[in-house]
This record gives structure tokens, C-alpha cells and sequence, in this order.
């Protein structure tokens, strides 16, 4: 006898929009409330040392973002959807994020070896050296701009020259809300605007934009909000003069630098195989791993470092023991370990967005905000905020990218617009815009890297958000905003 023909999925309602957006309002709730009553305020010192706002959180973001996966998951089940098919869906999520989580992993390690090897202490050695405080912060988003245009990665910029630039600006009493938003700005502005980055290839490939077109185009929205980031870095700059500057805290971590390390040129060495590699687009993981095999070569020629520091700078970060507390807490920096608290968030947050997208909660969110597009302007503006939704929800850059490319491209084509207009809003306004957000995989990542909580460099990385309000403004004024020219727009031209 056959088999009988297994049972059909159940029909499912789609769920209102009131309802797809609780788990929104809890999330919000939840974080609102973690982040903003239960903190401890630290001492005055450590506030001034470690970024302004700075707040030790009795409850941790993991915890409130497992709880507002939980809550959708209940409000899914009453929705009708199985626990399996939210499994899957939480499954999924984590798998796409995969990538950017064994970069995160090798980050760590790269910047303990950098550590060891007396790579980074070099760099903030002559940095407080050569940099003056008035330039600091143009000087970090400047090389920082050029260090993530030539390697494609605007993590690995952060954790490794972005995390020199912390140790200068402690140095210069630059405070580091300031520093980390320059160092943001200038790294996401290098990574969005990089051939070699996957920002720009995902949102060209997700518009179905040519990759050279799509870049030339971003030069109209990203040019002028990272020029107006330089120009308010230069001013607020002023502000520190070398007058302001602790002359003896800055001998004393000179000295200390000194005493405790051997410099030598070619400890450069760890960053121009990044740099080549980058340039000669082999794979990032590799390649980072080569570096951090250079690096603890010259940690045990050059530093004397046994085989067990070096193990110990790969797994729990550099262990700094320079009897100086300031310079110690500058240098205990990378490892393994130092990523895992970071891994638990980016894993809670895929698991909220994965139920949400198994749910059909996700999809009634974005499709009310596309019903309100109805002219060029509106249409923009739905872009936008379907980006900023979804990054909210997800916390995830390709996701942010993806998601409402696929929904929206079809919109585009039918009012006669290049897909390469699509293509900078969803890298502008979902990949570079999560950087902001404090429960994403690369909030959380930036702040654990550079020891500075979102919320205190989240206002300073002015070309973020700023380049939201610049497309805004193009797309109802009618300003760059390219009419499709040919059929098959990945074509060089369209």
C-alpha cells in the first residue's frame, strides 16, 4: 500500500502590522530600559579614560536580546508557526552571519599578535610622538579612510589601526567618544567606497548594479558627508591644544613603550602583508592569519616573548605586565576570548531576526513601508527606512542589504531608475548604518574592540548617518538620481 501524500503545511493568516510590530516595541522596551536605567556610572577618572557616557551595564545586551527572541518565538507560536520552523529560521540567519563571525574570530587574534610583535605599540609610540592633538582626529579618519579603501574591511581596520589610534588619543587626553567616531567614519567610509570590500559587491549584486558604477555613483552621497566629518573633526580639534595635553602622562607612557618594547621597522612587517593581500584580493581570513604568524615571529625575535605569551596573546590577548596600570590596561588587548562576549550578542540578535523573518513579521513590516511608495521621493524614503528597519531588527549589515534590495528593485525598474540609485541607498543605509546600532554584530564588535561603548561614538561618526539625510534630500529634490539607460545594468555604463 502507498504511503498516504504528507500532510500540507497549514494555512496561516498574514499577521497584522499592529502585531508584527510588538516584537519591535518589546525589543525597544527591553533595550531601552537595559541600556538606559539599570547601568552603574563609573568614576569620574575611568569615564574620562574609557569614552564619554561611559556606563558598566548590570544587564548585559545578550540577556535582553534573548529575552525579546523569546517573546517573538511565544508570539510566533500563537501566530500558529512550529518550533522548528523558527529553529530553521534562527539556523539560517546564523549561517549568513558565519563569515563575518570567523573574521571577528581572527580579528582577535590578529590584533593580540600585533600586540606581542610591538606592531601596535610602535604605532601609538610615534603617534603620540608626530600627532598633535589638534589634528588627531582628522589625521585617525583620514588614515583610517585609506587603510579600509586598500584592504576592503572596515573590521579589520578598527581592530587594528582603529585600536593604535585609541592608545594615541588616551595618550593626548583626546576623549575617546571622539576618537572612536572619527576612526568609525573614516573605516566605514574606506570599506563602502573598496572593490575589495563585500559592502559594495553584496548591495551591486543585490540591485543588479554594475560594482564600478555602483561605486562611482556613491561618490555624490559618501563624498560630501565624509568631507563635512573632516571639516567638523578640524574644528572641534581646536578645542585640544598641546597646552591641554598631560605632558607627564604622555613622558610616562612613552617611556614605558620604550622600556618595554624593542622597535624596529619591520614590525611594519604584520600590516603590509594585510595590505598586499588586500591589494591582490586573496581571502581575508588567510591572509589575516599569515599576518599573526609574521607577527609572533617577531614577537619572539624581537620582544624575547616565550611560546606560551605568544599562545596567551592568541587566545586571551596580550598579557601586559609593564608595572605602569595605564599603559597595561592601553596594551591587554585581542585574543580569542576577547570576541566571545561579542559572539554571544551577534548570536542572540540572529536569533530575534531569524524568528522574525520565519514568522512572516519581518516581510509585514517592510511591505507597509513599500506601500508608501508612490513618487521618486517617497520611494527613496521607503528605501531608507526599510534599510534602518531591517537593521534595527536584524542588526546585520547583509541583511540590511539584502532584504530590501530584493523587495524593492523591482519598484526601481518599473520608474525607469538605474539600479545603481538602489544600490547606494542599501549600502548607505543598511550596511554602513549598523555600525550604530549598539545590539548589532558590528556594534558590538567596535565597541569590545576599541573598549568604547556605541552610544559615545554613535553621534560622532557623522558620515553614518549623515549620508542617510543626504539621499534623503537627493531623491525629493530629484538630485543624482540616474535614469536606467539598458536592459542588463551590470554592464560598466549603465
Amino acid at each position: 500500500m502507498d504511503a498516504p501524500p504528507p500532510a500540507a503545511a497549514p494555512a496561516r493568516k498574514k499577521p497584522p502590522f499592529a502585531v508584527a510590530l510588538l516584537p519591535i516595541a518589546a525589543m525597544g522596551l527591553l533595550l531601552g530600559v537595559g541600556y538606559g536605567v539599570y547601568k552603574i556610572k563609573p568614576h569620574a577618572a575611568m569615564g574620562l579614560l574609557l569614552g564619554v557616557g561611559y556606563g558598566v551595564y548590570k544587564i548585559k545586551p545578550q540577556v535582553l536580546l534573548v529575552t525579546a527572541a523569546f517573546l517573538t518565538g511565544g508570539l510566533g507560536a500563537l501566530l500558529g508557526f512550529s518550533w522548528n520552523e523558527m529553529e530553521r529560521g534562527i539556523v539560517d540567519s546564523i549561517r549568513k552571519a558565519l563569515p563575518a563571525i570567523l573574521i571577528m574570530l581572527t580579528v582577535g587574534i590578529l590584533i593580540g599578535s600585533w600586540m606581542a610583535s610591538g606592531t601596535i605599540p610602535m604605532v601609538i609610540y610615534y603617534g603620540l610622538k608626530l600627532i598633535s592633538p589638534q589634528a588627531f582626529l582628522v589625521t585617525a579618519c583620514l588614515v583610517c579612510s585609506l587603510t579600509a579603501l586598500a584592504t576592503g574591511t572596515s573590521w579589520g581596520t578598527v581592530g587594528t589601526v582603529g585600536v593604535a589610534f585609541i592608545g594615541i588619543a588616551q595618550g593626548l587626553g583626546v576623549p575617546l567618544g571622539l576618537a572612536a567616531g572619527a576612526i568609525v567614519t573614516g573605516a566605514y567610509f574606506g570599506d563602502k567606497m573598496s572593490p575589495f570590500s563585500d559592502i559594495p559587491n553584496l548591495a551591486a549584486v543585490t540591485a543588479g548594479a554594475n560594482l564600478y558604477d555602483h561605486i562611482k555613483h556613491m561618490v555624490w552621497s559618501a563624498g560630501p558627508g565624509w568631507l563635512a566629518s573632516l571639516a567638523v573633526y578640524l574644528v572641534v580639534g581646536l578645542r585640544y591644544r598641546a597646552g591641554s595635553v598631560d605632558s607627564a602622562a604622555v613622558s610616562l607612557i612613552l617611556d614605558t613603550l620604550r622600556k618595554n618594547f624593542r622597535f624596529n621597522i619591520l614590525l611594519l612587517l604584520p600590516m603590509l602583508i594585510v595590505l598586499y593581500l588586500a591589494f591582490t584580493k586573496r581571502p581575508t581570513i588567510p591572509g589575516m592569519l599569515l599576518s599573526a604568524l609574521a607577527a609572533a615571529v617577531l614577537a619572539a625575535v624581537f620582544q624575547k616573548a616565550s611560546l606560551v605569551e605568544i599562545a596567551q596573546s592568541f587566545n586571551t590577548g596580550y598579557p601586559a605586565h609593564t608595572g605602569v596600570e595605564a599603559v597595561d590596561r592601553l596594551l591587554a588587548r585581542g585574543g580569542l576570548m576577547s570576541m566571545m562576549e561579542t559572539q554571544l550578542v551577534a548570536f542572540a540578535a540572529f536569533a530575534f531576526g531569524g524568528i522574525m523573518q520565519a514568522t512572516g513579521l519581518l516581510a509585514v513590516l517592510l511591505e507597509r513601508v513599500m506601500g508608501a511608495a508612490r513618487k521618486v521621493g517617497s520611494l527613496v524614503a521607503v528605501t531608507i527606512g526599510s534599510c534602518v528597519v531591517t537593521a534595527l531588527v536584524t542588526g546585520s549589515s547583509y541583511l540590511s542589504i539584502i532584504l530590501p534590495g530584493e523587495l524593492l528593485a523591482p519598484a526601481y525598474r518599473a520608474r525607469g531608475l538605474a539600479a545603481k540609485n538602489l544600490s547606494r541607498i542599501i549600502d548607505e543605509c543598511g550596511g554602513i548604518m549598523v555600525p550604530i546600532i549598539p545590539w548589532s554584530m558590528a556594534g558590538v564588535y567596535i565597541a569590545g574592540a576599541l573598549g568604547v561603548p556605541v552610544f559615545a561614538y554613535a553621534p560622532w561618526a557623522i558620515g553614518n548617518w549623515l549620508a542617510i539625510l543626504i539621499l534623503a534630500i537627493y531623491g525629493f529634490a530629484g538630485i543624482t538620481m540616474a535614469p536606467r539607460v539598458r536592459e542588463d545594468e551590470t554592464r560598466v555604463g549603465s
